[in-house]
């Protein structure tokens, strides 16, 4: 489930970084028959895999659990291929602009998101299909294929349970009249407050939809789950229920929590667990899932979500100018046709994907495991003695054939949990020091995300590395092809951002004269003349010419704005009143602005 996490976050990502401004260079037929192609191809090569896999196990050589780590290592390479297969539907054969094709569908990026998901869902059940008759002999699981292939749907489709949610809600929320005027909702801190409060209400009452998703029922209707519950009782310890976990026909050997307050945390065990295990091993499982809930980690696991979204929304500009002035792609910024385009977003989201992969499976994924040491040092705790926790365990690699000595990125591998758990018979207080490890370990996260979001969103340096890196390529490339109006608009653009005024306006001036046509130049020029910070670079005369020129050119309300400002503040106060009026009519966005530059031009002539 938690390999899955990472790659419906990747596949999200993919297909919400991605061009889709235009519609597709392709016809739909042949969209459709690459899309075909490659579903094909997948599927064969599946079956190819496994089918020498599984005569691999009917030969009896290797050992099991080696065959184990193999088949895990094999379903994560088919996983990240369906990923790249999704990638290619996404970029090369315009999936998102054909989506975006079907009427109403442009409004609800929800829906668009779920058209992708099943497409990967499709991937991962054709995975799912043939990984079937190896699954059932490896892990000795007896369902049947199709239970097995609805079951891995049923279970993994709860992470995208917020992510519907939370998309559906900004969905809903940009169609309200006032919010494309709330300018705290469009900034950063706007964003991330939305996110985390939305994300934490989630965390606390999704789990009452998650059991019914899974079908679950009560577990105290059985002896050995009124032992349980009494057991849980005499602990103090406060939850909503105890559920029966059918997944996989509950022939799977596991147990899960979920729920951060009592009123909605369930605690959920399998029919297989429940049987593998003694009453005293049961409850020390318990025990262990009652770890989770006493430090608090499903908390921390909605605060590294939130500490993702801060980072990423300042390397996304980074990665963006970087791929700008990497010299092959700089070139396809010119370029409108939507397959260039559609190059240069994919450029921008390998590094992004990179960054999601390692914050996660490294960064998230080293608390992950630490907090799953907690809960077994709590469990050991809790029962009074490390056995039960460590029967438990080894019974649980046994029975279900998987090696006990394979960690993954987000546990320890049983071996290192059992060896952990024993050492507690030699330093009683190693429980207190793992407590006191994860604190500080977090404190230093809490740092450094904290100090990393600050300068990749607030600080000077973000905008200096990346405007120095923009203006010094397009220098390069303006002084290898001379009176190139776009390159020089460009650096203008940039040279505007960096504050370098005189630098910018020269470099307008220039522009104009390479081509008086130009009215963005012209337009840029004058507002500048009118506004800039330093008084010497003033010159309302001269702005108000060239905002008459760009307006005869292109009458739109960014450039009436500008002939406004001019007119005011060369004293012709009734014609600015006039303009600014024209502007507000043509205007489809920022007529609050437009209206208060008329108050102010009211207000000057009265």
């Amino acid at each position: 489930m938690f390999n899955n996490i990472i790659y419906f976050i990747v596949v999200l990502l993919i297909f919400n970084v991605s061009y889709s401004d235009t519609s597709p260079d392709d016809s739909l037929l042949f969209s459709a028959t690459g899309l075909l192609f490659c579903w094909v191809a997948f599927a064969g090569y599946c079956r190819r895999c496994f089918y020498r896999f599984h005569r691999l196990l009917a030969s009896g050589e290797p050992a099991g659990s080696i065959l184990a780590e193999r088949y895990e290592r094999l379903t994560l390479r088919l996983s990240i291929l369906a990923i790249v297969l999704f990638a290619v539907a996404i970029y090369f054969f315009s999936l998102k602009q054909w989506l975006l094709t079907i009427p109403g569908l442009g409004a609800f990026s929800v829906l668009q998101g779920l058209f992708a998901i099943v497409l990967f869902l499709f991937y991962l059940g054709t995975i799912w299909y043939f990984a079937y008759p190896t699954y059932r002999v490896l892990f000795r699981v007896h369902v049947t294929r199709r239970s097995f292939v609805l079951s891995n749907i049923r279970f993994n489709l709860p992470v995208l349970f917020p992510w519907f949610a939370l998309t559906l809600a900004y969905d809903l929320l940009s169609l309200t009249p006032w919010a494309s005027s709330s300018e705290f909702l469009n900034s950063l801190y706007g964003q991330v407050l939305f996110f985390a409060v939305f994300l934490s209400l989630l965390a606390v009452v999704m789990p009452k939809f998650i059991q019914y998703w899974w079908g679950c029922q009560p577990l105290e209707t059985s002896e050995k789950g009124r032992q349980l519950a009494d057991f849980l009782r005499g602990k103090g310890f406060r939850y909503r229920r105890l559920l029966n976990w059918p997944i996989f026909e509950g022939r799977l050997l596991t147990a899960g929590i979920m729920g951060i307050v009592p009123r909605y945390r369930y605690i959920m065990v399998t029919d297989a667990l429940m049987s593998a295990l003694s009453m005293e091993e049961l409850e020390s499982v318990l025990a262990h899932e009652m770890g989770h809930a006493r430090y608090f980690h499903l908390l921390f696991y909605v605060l590294f979500f939130v500490g993702f979204m801060v980072i990423s929304f300042g390397l996304s500009d980074v990665y963006i100018y970087i791929a700008y002035v990497w010299s092959p792609l700089a070139d396809l910024i010119s370029e409108d046709d939507a397959r260039s385009m559609t190059l240069f977003y994919l450029s921008v989201a390998v590094p992004m994907l990179l960054t999601l992969l390692i914050y996660f499976r490294y960064i998230m994924g080293f608390f992950m495991r630490h907090f799953e040491r907690q809960a077994d040092l709590y469990a050991a705790t809790i029962m009074g003695t490390p056995a039960f926790i460590v029967n438990a365990l080894e019974k649980i690699a046994y029975l279900s054939g998987k090696s006990r000595d394979v960690p993954n990125w987000h546990h320890f591998s049983i071996g290192q949990r059992v060896a952990c758990l024993l050492k507690t018979l030699e330093v009683p207080r190693l429980a207190r020091k793992q407590n006191r490890f994860v604190l500080i370990s977090f404190l230093v996260y809490l740092a450094c995300i904290g100090t990393l979001g600050y300068y990749l969103n607030f600080g000077d340096i973000k905008s200096h590395m990346a405007y120095d890196l923009v203006s010094k390529e397009l220098s390069r490339k303006l002084d290898e092809h001379p009176g190139d109006i776009r390159l020089a608009m460009n650096l203008a653009m940039v040279y505007q951002r960096m504050g370098k005024e005189a630098e910018t306006m020269a470099l307008y001036d220039q522009i104009t004269q390479w081509s008086p046509h130009q009215a963005v130049a012209l337009n840029n020029l004058a507002w500048m003349l009118l506004t800039a910070e330093n008084p010497l670079l003033r010159n309302n005369a001269r702005a108000l010419s060239l905002a008459r020129k760009a307006v005869a050119l292109q009458p739109v309300p960014q450039f009436l704005d500008t002939l406004a400002e001019a007119c005011y503040q060369n004293g012709l106060t009734d014609e600015a009143i006039h303009v600014i009026q024209e502007a507000i009519k043509e205007a489809k966005e920022n007529r609050d602005y437009y209206e208060a530059q008329l108050e102010k031009y009211r207000f000057q002539r009265r």
